[in-house]
């Protein structure tokens, strides 16, 4: 009989290098998004995908995560106050949300190497791995969408979309067969792919959906691109046809927390002003107000 889906592991113990300086004393997960840490939109997608069970992979000085999801009496107390009553029932939201639960990756080697410090947790049950980076909105939860092909499947999932030619080195490449509607067999992958050796610009984004079996293969991955324990590697190893069957094509809007275009542009601009020069300022100032519009009109989608 196939076991219901009731868990999710979120990695999250990155150290955030390409939002420098943003990061430097923040963890990327408690960076904002409108009102809310970017994290908080991820245990919200597992919960409104039924999941009940959520591990959060952290790093060292990241303590600041586990008490975004703990109880607040001072803060409570506070709000106790007449006038404060949607705020107080915000906070005991948060706290009540789901059963969170915390690990912490002693040494940050990669996605793969992240999700194999959570077998205890998951023990022989399937679990959803979201990406902590990967914030991604819909009116049907991407969580879902994986557990509904599982469900129909009975195999594990990839949640994959296509990505721009030349953005597809920084993710994998997928070799796809269609199935039907929004489904396709995963043929074959690379990590990291370089030019020529991409099978397609299809990539897996920010969501699978795994089997206790993942942990075998893991333990007999050897570091990959970069020299990390690379997800996409170990799940290669597997006859990829039978347990990656359902390579689920997501629809919702991914928005990667990175904000890879915006922060690099910003952080030039304001090199430039710091030196007291205007050379080259409206060339940079240009570039900053083009991303700022990009972001502004993905983050008024998530409304």
């Amino acid at each position: 009989m196939m076991k219901k889906v009731t868990k999710a592991v979120i990695p999250a113990a990155g150290l955030g290098t390409r939002v420098l300086p943003a990061t430097k004393a923040m963890p990327k997960g408690m960076l904002p998004i409108v009102d809310k840490p970017a994290i908080q939109y991820l245990v919200e997608e597992a919960v409104r995908s039924g999941i009940t069970d959520i591990l959060i992979i952290l790093g060292r000085n990241q303590s600041i995560i586990e008490d975004h999801f703990d109880r607040s009496p001072e803060l409570e107390e506070k709000l106790a106050k007449p006038g404060k009553e949607k705020a107080l029932e915000e906070c005991l939201g948060i706290a009540n949300m789901a059963n969170i639960f915390f690990v912490r990756q002693k040494q940050t080697l990669g996605l793969g190497h992240a999700v194999n410090t959570a077998k205890a947790f998951t023990g022989d049950d399937p679990f959803v791995v979201i990406y902590g980076d990967d914030v991604i909105w819909g009116e049907d939860p991407v969580c879902a969408q994986l557990i509904r092909a599982y469900e129909e499947f009975g195999r594990p999932v990839a949640g994959v979309s296509a990505v721009p030619w030349e953005d597809v080195s920084r993710y994998c490449s997928l070799k796809t067969t269609p199935i039907h509607d929004n489904y396709f067999f995963v043929d074959d992958m690379i990590e990291k792919p370089k030019k020529g050796q991409e099978f397609s610009n299809y990539s897996i984004l920010g969501r699978v959906l795994l089997t206790p079996q993942i942990y075998e293969i893991l333990a007999h991955t050897k570091p990959g691109a970069g020299g990390e324990i690379q997800l996409t590697d170990a799940m290669a190893r597997q006859d990829v046809k039978d347990a990656f069957l359902a390579a689920h094509t997501l629809k919702g809007v991914c928005l990667n927390l990175g904000f890879s275009n915006l922060t690099p542009s910003a952080v030039a601009l304001t090199e430039i002003l710091r030196a007291g020069s205007f050379d080259g300022a409206a060339e940079q100032y240009a570039l900053v107000e083009k991303e700022y519009h990009k972001t502004i009109e993905a983050l008024n989608a998530l409304d």
